[in-house]
């Protein structure tokens, strides 16, 4: 018996679609997804990789389908018949392929949206402000140089002399670098990846001032003064990254968070994650910045919140000058100096013996 083509014809599409959406969702192709933005990021590239596949497969299948089929027998020395446009066949393979980006742009923005990435508050001002603007194509010179007469206020170095106000902060930026006004409308070059949808107009629950310069990354931690080259972040909190730049563009880009931030000189940039998955990860530099650009990475630690409090209390300990500083922060403050010190001492190598004759 025979099976009808349109029998076939379903059939396959049953077994394509079904081989697309596996593999869509167990390609194995991304990291560990570390943040909570990243489950959002890979919904997306999921999305993607599915029709992708499918596409791929029906573009390929026809292919080899063809090049049997309709390959050239034997003896056979005549001319291909002369086959004419199918009018309706070519709305349908311009339609469709119409259809799957308008669809994916529409997901798109709703995930960029989804994790703070269009603010329609900074967007309308940025229209007034565009508004103010007569000279023609100003929009795309103001992306590169500050903005000439403006009298807008300067976001920048407000939120500049901001990070400033912590001691621990203000030692790592150049100060001799310039903090230049916004880009208007689409132009803004102070880039700003805020709050989630359901976090937005919320404080974030942990800030981190971030200086990039040839070759490094230095945090601070205004609430506690502590200075780092590793970041460290707990679990479940929502961490904000205030960043700038001392010399030239970098990027802030960590793979598990799917997050990737440009990191400007003159310009208060922004990020905000939520990590929630415990491990070590590598923070790079995904910006040319120089001959050593390949070696500005460090690592970012995600811990649980006892964990991050006992690595900020260890990094307390250690840049204070005196003991007595560090005995001050013991609650009880009944314990003597060598008992409290003494878990830190053991992880630095130091016998309590020595720690009581250096304290007597």
């Amino acid at each position: 018996m025979k099976i009808p083509s349109s029998i076939w014809t379903l059939l396959i599409g049953i077994v394509l679609t079904l081989a697309s959406l596996w593999y869509g969702q167990n390609h194995g192709l991304l990291p560990t997804a570390a943040s909570d933005e990243a489950v959002l990021i890979d919904g997306l590239f999921n999305a993607m990789m599915t029709v992708s596949t499918s596409i791929f497969l029906i573009v390929e299948g026809v292919l080899v389908y063809s090049i049997f089929k309709y390959r050239r027998r034997a003896g056979d020395n005549e001319d291909g018949p002369p086959i004419e446009g199918n009018v309706p066949l070519e709305i349908l393979w311009t339609a469709i392929p119409a259809i799957i980006v308008i669809g994916i742009s529409v997901y798109s923005f709703d995930v960029y949206n989804e994790i703070g990435g269009f603010n329609p508050h900074t967007a309308h001002e940025a229209a007034i402000m565009q508004e103010s603007i007569s000279m023609p194509g100003t929009a795309i010179a103001v992306t590169l140089s500050d903005t000439p007469g403006s009298t807008e206020p300067n976001l920048n170095q407000e939120k500049s002399d901001e990070a400033m106000q912590d001691p621990s902060t203000a030692a790592v930026p150049n100060p001799d670098t310039p903090q230049m006004h916004n880009g208007s409308g689409v132009g803004s070059v102070a880039p700003t990846l805020g709050a989630s949808r359901e976090k937005e107009g919320q404080a974030s629950q942990l800030v981190v001032n971030v200086s990039a310069l040839q070759y490094a990354w230095i945090f601070t931690y205004p609430d506690t003064g502590v200075t780092t080259g590793e970041l460290h972040v707990p679990i479940g909190r929502e961490v904000q990254m205030n960043m700038t730049a001392n010399d030239v563009i970098h990027a802030f880009w960590i793979p598990e968070f799917r997050l990737k931030q440009d990191v400007i000189p003159g310009r208060q940039t922004e990020i905000r994650f939520t990590p929630k998955t415990p491990g070590d990860y590598s923070l790079i530099c995904a910006e040319l910045c120089g001959p050593y650009h390949g070696a500005m990475r460090t690592q970012v630690v995600v811990e649980s919140q006892p964990a991050f409090d006992s690595w900020m209390q260890e990094q307390l300990v250690a840049s204070k000058d005196t003991l007595n500083q560090a005995v001050s922060i013991n609650p009880a403050n009944n314990m003597s100096v060598d008992k409290f010190l003494a878990p830190y001492s053991k992880d630095m190598g130091i016998h309590p013996e020595m720690l009581h004759q250096v304290h007597h």
